[in-house]
């Protein structure tokens, strides 16, 4: 199975995906596409197999993966503090994979119906829902 692990900004939410799918999924092959270079490297010493960096990278990747894991942000063009492009947003949202997303309540997008949950907690979630598709 092809994990895409797609984060933004400093990519601390991006390196515990990438953990957590690890101990999850450890024969998965997980790419990680950061918006930015320290995004992809946070991701990529958290044990991503490969990285890429920029619009392009998510926008390839996005064709071959099997599951799309990041923020909510990922599917909003300019969300993440403007670091997602409307390309980005289209390539993930197009992507015949599945996505899990993380609903979180910042950068003026609020989730209704989502709690104030801890990242832990989040992530958990996440991980429950990549379970049910392996």
């Amino acid at each position: 199975m092809k994990i895409l692990v797609i984060d933004a900004q400093g990519g601390g939410v991006g390196r515990q995906l990438v953990a957590a799918v690890r101990q999850t999924a450890p024969g998965a092959h997980i790419t990680a596409v950061g918006t930015n270079t320290a995004a992809t490297s946070a991701m990529l010493r958290a044990g991503a197999d490969d990285a890429a960096t920029g619009e392009n990278a998510v926008v390839v990747n996005c064709r071959t993966a099997d599951v799309i894991i990041g923020p909510i942000g990922i599917v909003l063009a300019d969300a993440l503090l403007g670091e997602i492009t409307p390309k980005m947003a289209v390539a993930v949202a197009q992507s015949r994979a599945r996505r899990i997303l993380i609903p979180f309540n910042h950068c003026d997008n609020i989730i209704v119906g989502v709690g104030d949950l801890t990242i832990t907690r989040l992530l958990q979630e996440a991980m429950e829902e990549l379970r049910k598709l392996l």
